[in-house]
């Protein structure tokens, strides 16, 4: 599941293949945009904005995804045959040296660049962009007290790029029951530090790594681990499905409920 981190390593990928070469052949694979020719426009840049992801033409066209739960971009050299299964491609742009394929993606258009703040202007700093204002995460994190921490801080409104995984290994890390509210959080500046910390300590891996071990199955302390003994005290984690969250990971005695 994509956070800021994976469209971040995603992007240079994109980057560092499609900047700066023209587009030979474009093929958007969604009924609202299968007219849209892009081809003779040069790629400006890949850009990473939390979870989206922006190519930029210098004819002034962003091509805007979202790689939700399950989407990626796959590069592919002339000659070689696209990803399979096929029917997942979103989108294919080819340049003279390189084939990008967009598979799964949540979100495809194309619009044009001086509107990106329009679809985007609702996100919080971006804990692993240039706009990165900790004041200003912990402002909008403090909004709404009653809500419970582990939403409140992977709503994007907030702070752009963390998601689920994040989410419960920073309540871990700092002790924090994932429904203790907002309001009821100790030191919530420390939080969003972390936050930036830990996702900064994966901006070039694209994988969410918390332990400090990059082996499978060693990388996390709670989350995806129901049942498993918490790394710290042996107690099983706890897994709670919720409508709002998705889902929540917890260690019953190294993160006690906001009431006792």
């Amino acid at each position: 599941m994509p956070e800021g981190d994976t469209v971040l390593v995603t992007a240079g990928r994109l980057h560092r293949a499609l900047a700066g070469a023209r587009l030979s052949r474009t093929d958007f694979r969604v009924p609202a945009f299968a007219t849209t020719d892009l081809s003779g426009q040069t790629v400006r840049e890949v850009a990473a904005r939390g979870k989206h992801l922006l190519l930029r033409t210098d004819a002034g066209f962003t091509v805007h995804s979202h790689l939700k739960m399950e989407g990626a971009w796959e590069l592919r050299r002339p000659g070689r045959p696209l990803p399979r299964p096929e029917h997942e491609i979103r989108a294919v742009l080819s340049t003279e040296e390189w084939t990008a394929a967009g598979m799964r993606l949540g979100v495809l258009e194309v619009v044009p660049t001086a509107t990106e703040r329009e679809l985007l202007g609702h996100l919080g700093p971006d804990v692993l962009g240039p706009d990165w204002d900790p004041g200003e995460a912990l402002r909008r994190l403090s909004l709404e007290p009653d809500r419970p921490i582990h939403q409140a801080i992977q709503d994007q409104r907030v702070m752009a790029g963390p998601g689920n995984v994040y989410a419960a290994e920073v309540c871990f890390l700092r002790g924090v029951h994932p429904a203790t509210p907002v309001g009821r959080v100790r030191d919530p500046a420390a939080l969003v530090g972390l936050m930036k910390r830990v996702m900064e300590a994966n901006r070039t891996l694209g994988r969410q790594v918390t332990t400090g071990d990059t082996r499978r199955g060693r990388d996390r302390w709670v989350y995806g681990r129901r049942g498993e003994p918490c790394r710290r005290c042996g107690t099983p984690i706890n897994r709670l499905a919720t409508d709002e969250d998705r889902v929540r990971y917890w260690c019953p005695s190294c993160q006690p409920g906001p009431d006792g």
